[in-house]
């Protein structure tokens, strides 16, 4: 069967990737068209755009970027026409991906959505549109499933792909991640400050002001493939500062702690147990009308599914050089706070339920193709 699947940013393409593999494993004849990332790439799948011609961050950069979108959008419609997939498969990315389905879904093509939109955060009435466009929703987290049923839409929970990829992290454990790597043999202190160039300009220098306070450490920056080493250089002045590409779980695996942008990046370390920071800031604009229309109390993930603060988040001004130095000595020296951390942490995986998303989410997909 063919399939056209879209995903817009770099954990798009980590599930998405996941997915098409085990797609392949029940479907022999499957033939993937994406947008997407070097992981989907290496599925054997015939790449539209790459994920950072996509990666716009917050309301001002969207609209600053809106001639971009629409001729993306009209591109896409037309290239969907052109191939005649059997299933659209959609990941996350709302803005985009919602006006793609509702374009689908009328041209008859079926369309699954794997990593529902985060409505239940903002923007509810886009369940209304979902229920009119979506054939079938693939939740990840268990509280969406229950936020589905109160608004009359059956969708699946599959479990959280996280987990997928983290186990298989595990099975290809590197032990010599400090000789290969060149670093010093002091801990390691991970920076994840996210995978746009908009957001790394706006976390990275903050968080690397601490850097001359914390000697006895090494701090590695986890680098996005999308993002030459050039860019991290202009903004590196600290020498201790070392930047790795595309190993970051095993960068959190050998970390003693991370200061990480707010993202999936955030439940990635707190599902290795590392104790975090996560950090947040946009500018005046976005940061006000997110306040505005956002009805969340957390913007981690991992404090969302426990439904209470087990991380520190730092916020908009409250993200700053003193407040992110005095949060990390708390998450590197007070045992009572880590040991309290890693008993939410256990609590948090269960919550998650057990591996196997990916291969949840393809046997639905194509079970419900073939009937």
């Amino acid at each position: 069967m063919k399939y056209y699947i879209i995903a817009g940013e770099a954990s798009g393409d980590l599930h998405a990737s996941n997915l098409m593999k085990e797609i392949k494993l029940l479907d022999n004849e499957a033939h993937f068209r994406c947008w997407g990332g070097d992981l989907m790439l290496e599925q054997d799948a015939e790449l539209v755009k790459h994920y950072s011609e996509l990666a716009f961050m917050g309301f001002v950069e969207v609209l600053q970027n809106i001639r971009t979108i629409f001729n993306n959008i009209k591109f896409c419609k037309k290239d969907i026409k052109s191939y005649k997939p059997d299933a659209l498969i959609l990941v996350d990315y709302p803005g985009f991906n919602l006006r793609i389905a509702n374009f689908a879904k009328n041209i008859g093509i079926k369309v699954f959505y794997y990593i529902s939109p985060q409505v239940w955060a903002w923007k509810q009435s886009r369940v209304k549109k979902i229920k009119k466009c979506v054939d079938k929703m693939f939740v990840i987290l268990p509280f969406e499933k229950e936020f589905y049923k109160k608004h009359d839409f059956k969708v699946d929970f599959v479990g959280h792909p996280l987990l997928d990829a983290i186990q298989s992290s595990h099975k290809s454990e590197q032990d010599n991640f400090v000789e290969s790597n060149n670093l010093r043999k002091k801990p390691i202190i991970a920076l994840l400050p996210g995978s746009r160039k908009q957001e790394i300009k706006k976390m990275l220098p903050t968080m690397l002001k601490i850097v001359p306070d914390f000697k006895d450490y090494n701090f590695v920056i986890a680098a996005t493939s999308s993002i030459q080493k050039e860019f991290y250089d202009h903004l590196i002045k600290e020498n201790n500062v070392k930047i790795i590409y595309n190993k970051t779980y095993d960068l959190l695996k050998n970390s003693v702690a991370a200061l990480i942008t707010s993202g999936t990046a955030t439940l990635e370390a707190a599902l290795f147990e590392l104790p975090e920071v996560v950090c947040y800031k946009a500018s005046y604009i976005s940061y006000r009308l997110a306040k505005k229309f956002i009805k969340v109390e957390f913007i981690s993930l991992a404090n969302l599914i426990m439904k209470r603060k087990i991380i520190t988040e730092l916020i908009q001004n409250d993200f700053n050089e003193n407040n992110l130095k005095s949060e990390l000595n708390k998450i590197l020296n007070d045992k009572k706070q880590l040991t309290t951390l890693n008993e939410d942490y256990k609590e948090l995986k269960k919550k998650l339920g057990g591996a196997g998303a990916s291969h949840n989410t393809a046997k639905l997909i194509v079970e419900n193709l073939k009937n």
